[in-house]
């Protein structure tokens, strides 16, 4: 059955979509070696769940791989049942994207696995793993690959969509450690894409998204990171201001060694965070320093000089330091995000970001800027999928809450943040911290890039079966050389 690449088949929620034969489900059921989920099992509701609870979406069929024969089967069902196609690994992402409403998800999770080769420095991953798996696995040979700051957020989604997090500034974006992925396309076949092989498919995985195939594995150049020096310093929300003008000036002179993102919170009601402080709005900035312990000292004075109100910067595991908010963030709570690239932190920009942080309104939203530049920077735009290296910071507002009542709060919230920041963007935002917000926008992401990846689609998936993603549309490649 033909697909139409522009066009979504019905959504008919968790029943079976018309057409679709039980025999047909029954030899998809036989193929495969992972289990196949569906609307009247008792787990069902279980396996829909993802990351973000504001997503309720009833899938058909959930194919839970358990290896490349399964992905491969699904993928083939999928193909030729004329079903829409989603595909899960960790399940984090913020608009849903791993789910679907009356077709196909094949989930990645059981596909769990972690391969350190100390000899080389290299990492290979299997496509269902969560970056805790990794940071564990490496960490005992003195090993990390840069990923983003929470352990529980799936290897391939982050690694897709380009990878930002506390090692940017020291090693660059997580594609730019990636050496190869396997991966199984939409017309069956199984590939590895590196620098030799497949080298178009290559670059564009690297920060372009689900859009080409199903990822399998990854292999991971790894670095030398051990114990760090990191955690936060907080100040006063009255001081917001001055910390980020002061901000804006020194993260970007500092040694690529340290990375610090800045952040609006309210302090959560518990340790290590003294009680005098608990339930606070502050501002914050949370630093990573993986370089010479001896120069701490004196990269640090000018951060303890500002009088922060808290100074938790201390010695610890890379590990823990990627871990630190996996119990502010579980799985199961309201989210809603929007998100921007920065180019500069005006004053006017920062007087609007301060209206808004003593407006937070849950204890789990918050705003955070992260740094694009050192080792991220020396990569060219065009160098991989991923363009907006020419960024000083990528923006995220996130509204957060455990409770489904607070849900048209904290949209409304991050919306206004959104719509009064965004003047002063650089114009797109990084693919993971988008919900589904239009064409245009992703046509903004990826700028220059978006035709090549427009061809390496058609080459790849002309007829859009990976379409559950922010789309690349095969077909509109002539509309934009004219």
């Amino acid at each position: 059955m033909p697909l139409d690449p522009q066009r979504e088949p019905a959504r008919t929620g968790g029943g079976q979509p018309p057409g679709l034969l039980p025999d047909r489900v029954e030899q998809l059921r036989a193929r495969l070696r992972g289990r196949l989920v569906r609307p009247d099992d008792a787990d069902y509701e279980e396996h829909c769940r993802v990351y973000n609870a504001m997503i309720h979406k009833r899938p058909a069929l959930i194919a839970r791989c358990a290896d490349v024969a399964d992905v491969l089967a699904a993928v083939a069902f999928a193909r030729e049942q004329g079903l829409l196609l989603a595909v899960r690994g960790g399940g984090h992402n913020g608009g849903g994207l791993g789910t679907c409403d009356g077709g196909l998800v094949a989930d990645l999770s059981p596909m769990r696995g972690v391969r350190v080769d100390p000899a080389s420095g290299t990492v290979r991953v299997a496509g269902g793993s969560v970056w805790g798996e990794v940071d564990h696995a490496t960490h005992a040979f003195g090993l990390a690959v840069p990923s983003g700051i929470i352990s529980t957020t799936g290897v391939g989604g982050l690694t897709l969509g380009g990878g930002i997090g506390h090692l940017t500034r020291r090693f660059g974006l997580t594609i730019d450690s990636l050496l190869a992925v396997d991966m199984v396309l939409a017309d069956g076949r199984f590939v590895t894409a590196n620098a030799e092989q497949h080298p178009d498919l290559f670059w564009a995985v690297r920060g372009g998204g689900g859009n080409f195939g199903v990822v399998t594995s990854f292999l991971f150049q790894a670095h030398p990171v051990d114990t760090i020096l990191g955690g936060p310093t907080l100040w006063p929300l009255e001081r917001a201001a001055e910390v980020m003008k002061w901000y804006r000036e020194f993260i970007p002179a500092a040694p690529e060694t340290l990375n610090g993102f800045f952040a609006f919170l309210t302090v959560p009601p518990a340790p290590p965070f003294p009680p005098h402080l608990h339930l606070q709005k502050m501002c914050a900035v949370v630093w990573c320093y993986t370089g010479d312990p001896e120069q701490a000292d004196a990269l640090f004075a000018p951060v303890r000089a500002m009088a922060p109100a808290l100074d938790g910067v201390q010695a610890m595991p890379f590990p823990m330091l990627q871990s630190a908010f996996d119990a502010l963030y579980p799985p199961g709570h309201q989210w809603y995000w929007r998100a921007d690239f920065v180019r500069e932190l005006s004053d006017e920009a920062i007087g609007r970001h301060v209206t808004f942080a003593q407006r937070l309104p849950t204890m789990q939203s918050t705003m955070h800027l992260y740094p694009i530049d050192g080792a991220a920077r020396r990569v060219a735009p065009g160098g991989t999928a991923f363009s907006f290296r020419d960024a000083r910071w990528s923006e995220v507002i996130v509204g957060v809450d455990p409770s489904p009542a607070r849900a048209a709060d904290i949209t409304t919230w991050t919306k206004e943040y959104w719509e009064a920041l965004h003047p002063y963007s650089a114009g797109g935002a990084y693919v993971n911290f988008m919900m589904e917000e239009g064409q245009e926008r992703v046509q903004a992401t990826y700028r220059d890039n978006y035709a090549r990846l427009v061809e390496v689609k058609e080459r790849y998936d002309p007829s859009n079966l990976f379409r559950v993603n922010q789309n690349i549309r095969p077909g509109e490649g002539a509309a934009l050389r004219h």
